[in-house]
């Protein structure tokens, strides 16, 4: 081994012995060596003679740089000796010397070696096939008789060729397609014929003694199929061969499989559809399918299977088209011929979607869909199809079972029994699609079946879990999208069916799930049993016995909890002979919800929904006061006083978090009462039967201690907001004495997240209240404003690389969500409560806030709610003409900075995009707002809008007219469509400055004389703005040189304004 190899060895060191250093000077001695002009040379020399794969690999790298970087530029005589080097390389190997081989030559050579070598030759044919390289496929064939190395190298540069050139599955710009182009065609009328025949050849003389090359030479061939003349392989010699070896089970299957794919790149030959057809049955369809029913090895029952799906698509194909052709004899005579041809490939393609994978069967599932859609008009008249569609169907039970073998392994569910289920559940997708394409055409042939899979598992005890499964999982499938008026008929399958199950003792009805699909489907139908209340008991005897809510399996009962408070909603009226019995029964499956060391919490979720039930039972006027009285109390005293009893606990005091157990159980006590409440109208408990909402208002007293004795826990605080939230629904006003204290303790230390919580809350209180909100409103608001704007960065939100963090992300949501906050208290006639002496101090950073979120923040929605603020303010706080502001300086405010920013600087920008809808919409808003402007503003806005904001942007004084005369005589919807092109006609008006940022930058933050230079600067340029007297007086006559001198386009002088400000 030499330095030069030794140093290839380092760079490619990844096993740590190469001391580091030592590494990277080996990368940067090598990466030198390739920037030598005779590298190609040395490489080639190096690559003949070394024996170790390390640095064949790397000449080749080097050679493949050469290639795609100088080969070009090369003189001609280099070219021809780099590509004879390399076939030489490739082919000079003599089969009679294969044992006395050198290591450096291509018989040992690694395959990542051979497909580099391949690789570059194949880069050499793109650039000089034909036209200075023609002979490179006839050389290499005349090499072919060297051996099987050579043939596996033919093979390797075909296939390169293919996937690096030809091939059109992957992406190519329009040179690589030219180039494409330009190869196929060559070697149309060059070679193609003769590589055809090597193909045939080979395979024939290799299929014995090497199956693994022939399979290669195959797998070549099915590649180039699709642009060659189908005659060169469709004829007697080739298919012969391919069913030959198909239907052979003495070769090996991967040989097999490569005949597979000839064969479907055969049948898949794009041509028209009597061609095809006739190709179809030159290809004895019929005969393959009959002869291949036994199970085979899964690699090549794979291939096939998509072989048989693939002719059975083409025979499709071919029917659909010829369907669209006018009728004729002939016409009439190749429908016969597809329909034989279909009637023989099905049985087969169900064959192998019956008996292989998951795998295997998908590749069916689309043809099938398509096959059942083209018998819609026939159907019911060809007994044959419909045959097939039962088979159809069958197969679809068969295959959605469950294995049999994982029975106690599904029970728990244990690892291997969630595997099984995310498996099934995956598979069942693409099965129940079928389904639904079968019921598509014929709903009776569907019902007929699954009611006779149905009634056949419920009429044998002894009927295993998954068929039962299946059968009750095929009914539920035909209850989605039912029509109600279906469940009131007395007759009818469905309805025998559902009477069939309600009736039934359901075999394995303890196993999980039998159990789970069970329930699942009565609550489906439960529409069934309004309308047929006869068989209430026996719905709720399932929900309520063992086989539901007392199921031993948690999974179950939990999922019966969800359930059956479902049922209740729509049975809840004709439940009422019934409470007394539900209770008695719900008593120990409502204790244990909130018992303490209860595991799962998932699950403990899911039970609390037995506490809406309950609600939702014993919240109706139907029931006499003083029962309902009782009710409620026997539910909610007890969930009281497990609450104090934990906060009141040795084990929480002077814990600000609190015990985890503690914690899990004061989760599901608060859920509990939540849920309750939602059975609850609010008319009921405060107005009605106010003994009711005197029970709820204990329980808010006692779920806020909750915020004193653990103020630092985050889930608890969150729970104790969805608890106020639904107390807000059911309460009303009546919640009002407890708010002041709670919203106090919910401000503390409250971080982003929980703010927003708080706020989405507040927000639900306004929109529910309105003015009744004012008085809390004044006293909450600086707390809420405060803690925002402590929270929010004073340089605004991080933005760029590095930014995507749990923390930002937290603070957008708060920036997002105060402005929702604000929308609330605006457009529910509380803007007063900004401007009271507490207040009004947040009122300068608040409107800069809106202002510059109207402007510039991303998400269109929002700006859209920032400029319907601006609008209510205008609206409420400018008055009219003449009339006395509410708000001393706001009226400016949005005549000089609103309207000029948002309205024309925002819109100017070419990322407001006019074809995006929402933003689209953001403009009608924008136009309201200036609408709302002039109405309140009067000359004081059309005036600064004519002689300033409009000639700041370059608007043409013909533009600017129409457009002022528009503001004061149309409506918003005709200056909507006048706006529109107004913009974009006003855009190239520009000339590249980016007003908006200009004014953004300024802002009026340093003082209004700045933002009046900046207009000056756009109405008369440079020579106006230097006779500006505040400019000379602020900057001084040096300052105001230099600036002028340096500083010419816009956006730089007010990047200076803004630096040295």
């Amino acid at each position: 081994m030499d330095d030069f190899e030794r140093a290839i060895f380092f760079s490619f060191d990844q096993s740590g012995a190469v001391d580091a250093q030592l590494r990277a000077q080996a990368r940067a001695y090598c990466e030198q060596a390739k920037q030598s002009p005779t590298i190609w040379q040395a490489c080639l020399e190096k690559f003949r003679l070394s024996q170790y794969p390390e640095v064949q690999f790397w000449c080749l790298q080097a050679l493949e740089e050469v290639t795609r970087q100088r080969y070009r530029s090369m003189d001609p005589q280099e070219r021809q000796f780099i590509r004879s080097s390399l076939l030489a390389a490739m082919c000079n190997y003599d089969v009679e010397d294969q044992a006395t081989a050198s290591p450096g030559s291509l018989g040992s050579r690694t395959n990542f070696v051979k497909n580099k070598l391949a690789q570059i030759i194949v880069i050499l044919i793109g650039i000089d096939y034909p036209a200075e390289w023609p002979s490179v496929f006839l050389d290499i064939l005349s090499q072919l008789s060297k051996g099987p190395t050579v043939v596996d190298m033919f093979c390797r540069v075909l296939n390169t060729l293919d996937e690096e050139v030809i091939s059109l599955d992957f992406p190519r710009t329009a040179g690589e397609v030219a180039a494409a182009t330009r190869v196929k065609d060559a070697m149309r009328q060059q070679c193609i014929s003769q590589i055809v025949g090597a193909w045939y050849s080979l395979a024939v003389m290799y299929r014995a003694q090497m199956p693994y090359l022939a399979a290669s030479v195959l797998d070549t061939m099915h590649r180039y199929v699709a642009w060659i003349d189908i005659g060169l392989v469709a004829n007697d010699s080739i298919v012969p061969l391919l069913f030959e070896l198909l239907l052979s089970p003495a070769e090996v299957p991967i040989l097999r499989g490569a005949a597979a794919d000839c064969l479907l790149a055969i049948a898949s030959k794009r041509m028209e559809a009597t061609s095809k057809l006739a190709l179809l049955e030159k290809l004895h369809v019929g005969e393959v399918c009959s002869r291949i029913t036994e199970t085979q090895e899964p690699e090549f029952a794979m291939k096939l299977t998509a072989l048989l799906t693939g002719l059975a698509t083409e025979i499709l194909d071919c029917s659909k088209k010829l369907y669209s052709q006018p009728k004729s004899s002939q016409t009439t005579a190749a429908l016969e011929a597809v329909s034989v041809m279909l009637d023989e490939v099905l049985p087969s393609v169900l064959y192998f979607m019956q008996h292989g994978d998951e795998d295997m069967s998908s590749t069916t599932f689309q043809f099938l869909s398509n096959y059942v859609a083209r018998m819609k008009s026939e159907l019911e008249r060809n007994g044959k199809q419909a045959a097939h569609v039962a088979q159809i169907l069958e197969v679809i039970r068969n295959r959605m079972l469950y294995d049999s073998s994982s029975k106690d392994s599904l029970e728990g569910p244990d690892k291997e029994g969630l595997e099984e289920e995310e498996r099934l559940m995956d598979f069942r997708k693409d099965l129940f699609g079928l389904f639904r394409s079968i019921y598509r055409v014929s709903p009776l042939v569907a019902k007929s079946f699954v009611q006779s899979a149905l009634l056949t598992a419920l009429s044998n005890p002894d009927t295993s879990f998954e068929n039962v499964e299946a059968a009750i999982a095929l009914l539920h499938l035909l209850g989605e999208g039912l029509v109600e008026y279906e469940l009131k008929s007395e007759k009818g399958i469905l309805g025998e069916m559902i009477r069939a199950l309600l009736a039934a003792t359901v075999p394995c009805h303890s196993h999980r799930v039998v159990a789970l699909i069970y329930l699942e489907t009565i609550t489906r139908f439960v529409h069934f049993v309004q309308w047929h209340p006869e068989y209430i008991p026996s719905v709720l005897a399932a929900f309520l016995d063992c086989r539901g809510l007392h199921h031993p399996n948690p999974s179950v009962s939990s999922r019966a909890s969800y359930l059956f408070m479902r049922l209740v909603k729509v049975l809840r009226a004709q439940l009422v002979p019934y409470i007394e019995d539900i209770f008695q029964s719900l008593q120990d499956t409502l204790s244990a919800v909130t018992s303490k060391g209860i595991d799962g919490k998932g699950d403990a979720d899911d039970r609390c929904y037995a506490f809406e039930a309950a609600g939702l039972l014993i919240g109706m006027e139907d029931i006499i006061e003083e029962k309902q009285l009782k009710y409620v109390s026997a539910l909610v005293v007890p969930l009281c006083t497990q609450v104090d009893a934990l906060l009141s606990s040795e084990a929480s005091r002077g814990d600000p978090v609190g015990p985890p157990a503690t914690v899990m159980n004061l989760q599901q006590l608060i859920l509990a009462i939540s849920h309750l409440s939602k059975g609850f109208g609010e008319h009921l408990v405060t107005t009605s039967r106010p003994s009711i909402g005197n029970m709820f208002k204990q329980t808010v007293d006692v779920v806020l201690r909750v915020l004193v004795v653990f103020p630092k826990n985050k889930v608890l605080r969150s729970r104790v907001i969805s608890f106020l939230h639904r107390m807000v629904d059911v309460l009303g006003s009546a919640v009002f004495p407890v708010l002041p204290v709670a919203i106090q303790q919910l401000l503390t230390d409250s971080e982003p997240k929980d703010l927003v919580e708080f706020i989405l809350l507040f927000n639900q209180l306004v929109n529910k209240f309105k003015v009744g909100m004012s008085t809390i409103l004044q006293q909450v608001f600086p707390s809420v404003v405060g803690r925002v704007f402590a929270l929010l960065p004073k340089e605004g939100l991080p933005e760029g690389p590095g930014t995507n963090t749990e923390e930002v992300r937290e603070l957008q949501e708060l920036h997002r969500c105060f402005f929702t906050f604000l929308h609330a208290i605006i457009s529910n006639d509380l803007s007063s409560v900004l401007i009271t002496p507490e207040n009004s101090q947040w009122l300068p950073d608040i409107s800069q806030l809106i202002l510059d979120a109207s402007c510039q923040h991303k998400d269109v929605l929002v700006r859209k709610i920032c400029v319907q603020i601006f609008t209510r303010l205008i609206a409420d706080w400018c008055g009219g003409s003449g009339m006395d502001e509410k708000v001393p300086g706001f009226r400016r405010f949005v005549v000089e900075r609103f309207a000029s920013e948002c309205c024309i600087y925002s819109v100017l920008q070419t990322s407001f995009d006019l074809r995006d809808a929402n933003t689209f919409s953001l403009l009608g808003e924008i136009v309201t707002a200036q609408k709302m402007l002039y109405e309140k503003c009067g000359e004081e806005f059309w005036v600064h809008l004519a002689t300033k904001l409009l000639p700041a942007v370059h608007c043409p004084p013909n533009m600017a007219e129409q457009y002022c005369l528009h503001i004061q005589k149309s409506d918003s919807k005709d200056l909507k469509a006048f706006y529109k092109p107004f913009i974009e006609n006003l855009r190239p008006q520009q000339n590249g400055d980016d007003a908006a940022v200009v004014i953004s930058a300024v802002h009026c933050d340093a003082c209004p004389h700045l933002q009046q230079f900046i207009f000056s600067m756009h109405a008369g340029g440079c020579t106006s703005a230097r006779r500006d007297p505040y400019f000379a007086h602020e900057f001084g006559r040096k300052k105001r040189k230099r600036f002028l001198a340096h500083h010419r386009t816009l956006m730089e002088v007010a990047s200076f304004i803004f630096s040295v400000t």
